[in-house]
C-alpha cells in the first residue's frame, strides 16, 4: 500500500462504513446496544430513517436480570440480526459506571458495580461475536455524564480508575476479546481519551492483551495525529479529509513515525479480514425475536414493594389501570440507541382479557395536568377494588445528550399518585424509567414494580408479572437513594465547566451507602418475589464457598444469590463490602440447590498505587452471602495471606476512612491525587477546542446561542427526545466539529470564520468567507 492509501484507511468512509482497499472490503458498523439501528441513509442524526428492528430491554434492565446466560442470548440474537443485515460491527455494549443517578445515559449502562458490569458485558460480547460479528465496547473510559461530555476532564485517582471505572472494561476485554473498543469523548486527568497512550496502549494492549482496533466515538477526535501516536486506530465518522491532512502533515514534519501509522493499519486490516470471513446465513425473523424480547423483559423487571401480597392481581376483582404509560409505554431511551421498533406491546391491551378498565389520567409525555382526564380517573378509582398506576420518566426527562437536574418524576405524576392513594387503599405503581427516581408516595401505595426500559415486549411482560403468569426475579443493579443529596457525587456532579472531580474515589453506589450506613430507598441487589427463599449451611473450604438455597414459598421462581467480600484488615481504606460473585438459580416449590463459588486470590485485592499493581492485604475477610447488599443471610470469616504495605500517607488514609465521602474537600482530594486540580474554564479568545456555547459572552456568540435555543424546538427528531438534546448537541460541541461532523457542509475556512465571529473579530471578512462557502456548497450540490 502507498502511504496515502494507508492514511485513508485510518478514517471512516462515511458515518457507517470503513474505507476499502483491494481485497479489504468496506465493512458497515451500526448502533446498538439493545437493538440494531441500521441507517437507510448516511445521515447519522436522522434516527427515523433507520430500518425497522426489534427493541430489546436496555442495559439498565438487562443488568437487573443478573442473568449472564440471558445477556449471552441477547448477544447471539443481535449477532444473527447483524449477519442478516450485512452489519460487521455492533456498537456496544456500553459499560460506563453509574456514578450519579442523574447521568442522562444511565439507561444504556449496566450498573454502579464494575464486577456485575463486566460479567454482563463479557457474556453479551461472546454472544454477538459467536455469530462472526464484531462488537465495540464503549465508552473507554470514565464517560459518566452527558454535560460537556466532549470537553470535560474527569479528575480521578488511579485506584478509583482501576477498581471502579476500568474494571468492567478489563473483565469484558480479557474474557471476550471484543473486536473493537470505542474511546470516549472526555478527558481523563487532562488528557483526551482519544490521545491517551497510557489508556490505549499501556493498559488496554500491554496489560490486558487487547488484540483488536480502537475507534473513536463519533466526533471524539481532537487532534488526529496525536490519536495515532496514542493508539487510536480509526477515526469515526470520516472527516472529509481533515484527519487525513492532519496525519500527513504530522508525518512530513516528523511528529509522527511511519511505524505508528503502519501499526494502526495492521490492526484495522486484521479485524476487517476476520469479520469478512464467510458466515452461516440467518434470517432476521422480527416476530420470533419479538418473543425473545418479551422473554428477556420478564427477568429484567424488579418487584420493589408488595404489601399485603397485593400482587399478583386477582383477575376476579375490579381492576383499574391509570396513566398513559399503560397504553403508550416508554420502553427505550433517547439518542443514538433509539430503535424503530417492529411492534409495540402495551400493558392495557395485554390485560384486556382480565377485564381491566383504563383511563388516561395524565400524559406520558408532558408534565401538564389534564384536569378532565384526572377527574374521570378519580371517579373510577373510587369504584375500583385495585388501581394500577403506570408512571415513569418521559424522554424529555432523560436521554443521551443531557443529564437530569433532579431525581423526581414529573410533578403531575407525583401529585396524581398521591391523590389516588388518598381515596384508594389498594394502589400499585408500575414504573417506566431508565434510572432511579424519588418516591415521595412510597408509604401510600401497596405495590411497586420497576419495569425499567424493557423493550418492545414490555407490555406483555408487565401483564404476565402483574397477574402471576410469571414470577418477578429481577434485582436492582443500582441503589435507589431516598434523596438526590444522599448520593456521594452530589456536590461534584456534573462539575465546574470543563472539570469534574471524583472526590468520592472508590466509594460509588452501595460501596458508599453501606460504608457510611446511609439509609436508602432500595439497596443494590434488592428485589422481591412471589415466593420465599431460605439460605443455609454455609461452608468454606480453602477458597471454595458453598451454601444451600431452598424455595419455601408457594410458587416456582428464580433467585439471585450474591456473594460479597468485606475486608476486616483495618489497613488501607476500603468499602464495607464488594460484590465478587453472583448466580441466578431456578427452584420449584420445596426444592433445594447447593450453590458453589470458587474465589481467587485476586478477588481479595485492591489496586496499590505505590506498587502500581494489584495487591492483597494480609488479614481476615468476611464472606457474605446475601439477597441484596443490605440483606445478608450467611457469613463466615476467612484468613488470607498477603502484604501489609499501605500506599497512602496516614493523613490521606484517615481522611477516606473516617469521613463521609460526600463531604471530601478539594484539599483532601488533592492529597489523594498528589497534585493540584485545575479549573478548566473557557476564556476568550475562543478556539476550535472550545464549545459554541462557551462564547455566549460575546455579541455574536450570544446571538448564536439565542438562535440555537429558538430553532431547536422546531427540529422534530423523535428518537432524540426533545429540544434540550438538540440544544446540548449544538452548544456543547467543540467548534472543531463544525468542520469534521457536518459532512462537508462547513469547511475548515468557514469554521475558522465562525470562530472569528464569536470572538468579535474580522466581522466583514468572516461573513464574506461564510457567504462564499455557502455559494460554493450550492454549486457543488447542483
Amino acid at each position: 500500500m502507498s502511504n496515502n492509501e494507508k492514511i485513508k484507511l485510518l478514517s471512516g468512509k462515511d458515518e457507517w462504513h470503513l474505507e476499502s482497499y483491494e481485497d479489504l472490503p468496506s465493512i458497515m458498523v451500526c448502533d446498538g446496544p439493545h437493538g440494531l439501528r441500521k441507517q437507510e441513509d448516511a445521515n447519522y442524526f436522522d434516527l427515523n430513517s433507520s430500518k425497522t428492528a426489534v427493541c430489546f430491554p436496555a442495559a439498565c434492565g438487562l443488568a437487573s436480570s443478573f442473568n449472564t446466560e440471558l445477556a449471552k442470548k441477547l448477544g447471539e440474537t443481535l449477532g444473527e440480526e447483524c449477519v442478516a443485515e450485512d452489519v460487521s460491527v455492533l456498537l456496544g455494549p456500553a459499560v460506563n459506571i453509574k456514578r450519579s443517578p442523574l447521568c442522562g445515559r444511565n439507561f444504556e449502562y449496566f450498573s454502579e458495580d464494575p464486577y456485575l458490569t463486566g460479567e454482563m458485558a463479557k457474556n453479551y460480547i461472546n454472544g454477538v461475536q459467536s455469530k462472526g460479528v464484531g462488537t465495540s465496547i464503549k465508552h473507554f473510559a470514565v464517560n459518566n455524564q452527558e454535560k460537556r461530555r466532549m470537553t470535560v476532564s474527569a479528575e480521578v485517582d488511579e485506584r478509583a480508575l482501576r477498581e471502579i471505572y476500568l474494571k468492567g472494561f478489563e473483565i469484558a476485554i480479557k474474557g471476550a476479546q471484543p473486536k473493537t473498543v470505542m474511546c470516549s469523548y472526555n478527558k481523563i486527568n487532562g488528557v483526551y481519551s482519544s490521545e491517551n497512550p497510557w489508556l490505549l496502549d499501556d493498559v488496554l494492549r500491554k496489560e490486558w492483551g487487547f488484540k483488536g482496533f480502537v475507534m473513536s466515538d463519533w466526533g471524539a477526535v481532537n487532534d488526529r495525529y496525536k490519536g495515532v501516536k496514542a493508539g487510536l486506530d480509526l477515526e469515526m465518522p470520516g472527516s472529509c479529509g481533515i484527519g487525513y491532512r492532519n496525519i500527513e502533515n504530522a508525518l512530513n514534519q516528523g511528529k509522527l513515525k511511519q511505524g505508528e501509522i503502519d501499526a494502526c493499519v495492521e490492526r484495522i486490516s486484521n479485524v476487517v479480514k476476520d469479520l469478512s470471513k464467510p458466515k452461516k446465513e440467518y434470517i432476521f425473523d422480527r416476530a420470533e425475536h419479538h418473543k425473545i424480547a418479551k422473554e428477556i423483559a420478564l427477568e429484567t423487571m424488579v418487584l420493589l414493594k408488595n404489601q399485603d401480597d397485593i400482587l399478583p392481581l386477582d383477575k376476579n376483582r375490579r381492576i383499574l389501570f391509570l396513566g398513559e404509560f399503560a397504553e403508550k409505554p416508554r420502553y427505550q431511551g433517547g439518542g443514538s440507541s433509539h430503535i424503530n421498533s417492529y411492534k409495540d406491546d402495551d400493558a392495557f391491551s395485554a390485560c384486556k382479557q382480565y377485564g381491566v378498565v383504563y383511563e388516561k389520567g395524565f400524559s406520558a409525555f408532558e408534565d401538564k395536568v389534564d384536569y378532565e382526564a384526572e377527574e374521570r380517573a378519580v371517579a373510577l378509582a373510587k369504584q375500583a377494588e385495585i388501581v394500577v398506576i403506570f408512571a415513569g420518566l418521559p424522554e424529555s426527562f432523560e436521554s443521551e445528550g443531557f443529564d437530569r437536574s433532579h431525581m423526581r418524576l414529573p410533578e403531575v405524576q407525583n401529585r396524581f399518585i398521591k391523590r389516588i392513594a388518598d381515596i384508594q387503599p389498594n394502589v400499585v405503581v408500575v414504573l417506566h424509567n431508565g434510572s432511579p427516581v424519588e418516591m415521595p408516595w412510597i408509604d401510600n401505595v401497596k405495590g411497586v414494580l420497576e419495569a425499567y426500559l424493557a423493550g418492545e415486549g414490555c407490555g406483555e411482560a408487565v401483564a404476565d408479572l402483574l397477574f402471576g403468569k410469571a414470577n418477578p426475579s429481577g434485582k436492582l443493579a443500582e441503589t435507589f437513594p431516598k434523596h438526590l443529596y444522599d448520593n456521594p457525587s452530589y456536590y461534584n456532579f456534573p462539575g465546574y465547566y470543563n472539570t469534574v472531580e471524583y472526590r468520592e474515589s472508590i466509594f460509588v453506589g452501595y460501596r458508599y451507602y453501606d460504608t457510611v450506613n446511609k439509609e436508602v430507598l432500595f439497596p443494590f441487589g434488592f428485589g422481591l418475589s412471589y415466593t420465599e427463599y431460605e439460605y443455609s449451611d454455609l461452608k468454606i473450604e480453602d477458597k471454595t464457598v458453598s451454601f444451600k438455597v431452598k424455595n419455601i414459598g408457594k410458587m416456582k421462581g428464580k433467585e439471585v444469590v450474591e456473594l460479597y467480600i468485606s475486608s476486616k484488615t483495618n489497613g488501607v481504606f476500603k468499602p464495607e463490602k464488594e460484590l465478587k460473585r453472583f448466580a441466578k438459580i431456578e427452584l420449584d416449590v420445596g426444592k433445594e440447590k447447593i450453590v458453589s463459588f470458587t474465589l481467587k486470590q485476586e478477588d481479595f485485592a485492591y489496586y496499590n498505587v505505590a506498587l502500581k499493581k494489584w495487591a492483597v492485604e494480609a488479614g481476615k475477610y468476611k464472606i457474605l452471602i446475601g439477597a441484596s447488599s443490605k440483606d445478608i443471610r450467611l457469613s463466615a470469616l476467612l484468613k488470607v495471606n498477603g502484604i501489609e504495605t499501605v500506599p497512602y500517607s496516614g493523613e490521606v488514609n484517615s481522611i477516606y476512612k473516617t469521613n463521609d465521602m460526600k463531604n471530601i474537600t478539594r484539599s483532601d482530594f488533592e492529597k489523594l491525587l498528589g497534585r493540584k486540580v485545575i479549573d478548566r474554564v473557557p476564556e476568550k479568545p475562543y478556539t476550535m477546542y472550545d464549545c459554541l456555547g462557551d462564547a455566549d459572552d460575546t455579541k455574536v456568540g450570544k446571538l448564536i446561542s439565542v438562535l440555537v435555543k429558538k430553532i431547536a424546538p422546531m427540529i422534530t427528531n423523535d428518537g432524540m427526545g426533545n429540544s434540550d438534546v438538540n440544544v446540548a448537541f449544538a452548544l456543547e460541541m467543540p467548534m472543531r466539529n463544525l468542520a469534521t461532523m457536518t459532512g462537508g457542509f462547513v469547511t475548515e475556512k468557514m469554521r475558522d470564520a465562525i470562530i472569528d465571529l464569536v470572538n468579535d473579530k474580522h466581522f466583514l471578512q468572516s461573513l464574506s468567507t461564510l457567504a462564499k462557502g455557502g455559494i460554493d456548497l450550492l454549486k457543488k450540490e447542483k
